[in-house]
């Protein structure tokens, strides 16, 4: 059995305040293309479909069109909910959706398999949907096997995984577990997911996910291999800047007779590249500079000593697809280890006090000549009116 696995699709997110649909549409009908290249039986989305609990009619659709094509590949479809997703907006279509589409959203299913058999025997998808303790630990109040009550992901991801392991015990046969998580051993330069917290609480060991054959894990934006068999595929576009250089595509996994036999990673197309250009602001609006990327979306970096003058407008003439602009400039002078306030309180002049203030806001640079002339020139004028008072 041949099998897709992808994720993190989020319909309908904007990309620093532009659509991101149409280029979505795009890519996945690339990957409808590679289901139906590669005779894939089965699709797996591993969760966030959406990027908001209330979709617009247009991320609907997009959804829609997407599933229909999938399946008309003659592939099955089985799709889960994230921790971006509204379980029940996503859900609530599942019982009008045509044969061979499953969407699994209710945590007390989790322990019961869509089953799928090919020549080799039935193959067991168990759907995980994302788990918020605070939210699904009324449907287990007995708690884990411990009888401790769900107040962690890892617990409640445990103690869904102890319900699959049960369903696999009942129905013979290969098993594939689909989940929305953050698991141990992620690399966290991969594009993390924007609402990921870093600390211990949400993180799920590794052995959680002992048992199936495959683990197909959405909730990170990077392509992630955390062992052989438990895998992130990643978003299908860039999301973020972070991003930029990071592979994106999907896992086509083959399954045999024994269980799991090969992953390849199959690559999707970028509709539009993404890059930080950095240097002055000059040599970002260089020719060749602009030759290069002027399709591409551009995030500039600019290491002039001092802030420029309108840098967006002027960025966006030469890049029509600049969606940022940061100023970090390449060498902060040397200054005592004074906070702010103590500079200006050991200031004498009020001199002195304008230039604390510039080399606070510059991040260490202070008055240029002309500037210096111009704050003596401010500060006379101002000497003399008082004078005539």
């Amino acid at each position: 059995m041949r099998i897709l696995h992808t994720s993190d699709w989020h319909i309908g997110r904007t990309f620093h305040g532009n659509s991101t649909m149409d280029a979505l549409a795009e890519v996945l009908g690339a990957l409808t293309e590679q289901v139906r290249e590669n005779a894939v039986d089965v699709v797996v989305v591993a969760g966030d479909v959406f990027d908001s609990a209330t979709p617009s009619g247009a991320a609907y659709t997009l959804l829609g069109d997407a599933l229909v094509s999938l399946h008309e590949t003659g592939a099955r479809v089985i799709v889960t909910s994230g921790n971006h997703d509204s379980a029940a907006r996503l859900g609530f279509q599942a019982r009008l959706l045509r044969e061979g589409i499953h969407v699994l959203t209710d945590p007390l299913a989790v322990g019961v398999p869509v089953t799928i058999a090919d020549p080799e025997g039935p193959v067991h998808f168990f759907g995980i949907p994302y788990l918020e303790p605070a939210i699904v630990r009324q449907h287990w109040p007995e708690g884990d096997s411990s009888g401790r009550q769900l107040r962690t992901q890892a617990q409640t991801m445990a103690h869904a995984m102890d319900l699959v392991r049960a369903g696999m015990r009942e129905h013979e046969g290969r098993s594939v577990a689909i989940a929305h998580c953050f698991a141990a051993g992620v690399d966290a330069t991969v594009g993390l997911e924007r609402e990921v917290r870093q600390g211990g609480l949400d993180v799920v060991p590794l052995s959680v996910f002992d048992g199936p054959d495959y683990v197909a894990l959405g909730h990170i934006h990077g392509r992630q291999q955390i062992s052989e068999r438990v895998r992130y595929a990643g978003a299908p576009l860039h999301y973020s800047f972070g991003e930029q250089d990071k592979p994106r595509g999907s896992w086509l996994v083959e399954l045999d007779a024994e269980g799991l036999a090969t992953v390849e990673w199959l690559e999707l197309p970028v509709p539009r590249r993404l890059v930080t250009l950095t240097g002055s602001l000059g040599e970002i609006l260089a020719a060749d500079t602009v030759a290069a990327h002027a399709d591409d979306w551009v995030c500039a970096v600019y290491t002039d000593a001092v802030p420029q003058s309108e840098p967006m407008r002027r960025l966006r003439e030469s890049y029509p697809h600049c969606a940022m602009v940061q100023h970090q400039p390449a060498a902060v002078a040397e200054v005592e280890e004074k906070s702010y306030v103590q500079r200006l309180r050991s200031a004498v002049t009020d001199a002195d006090r304008i230039e604390a203030f510039l080399e606070h806001v510059r991040a260490g640079h202070g008055p240029t000549e002309v500037e210096h002339e111009l704050i003596r020139a401010v500060l006379d004028e101002r000497v003399r009116a008082e004078a005539l008072v």
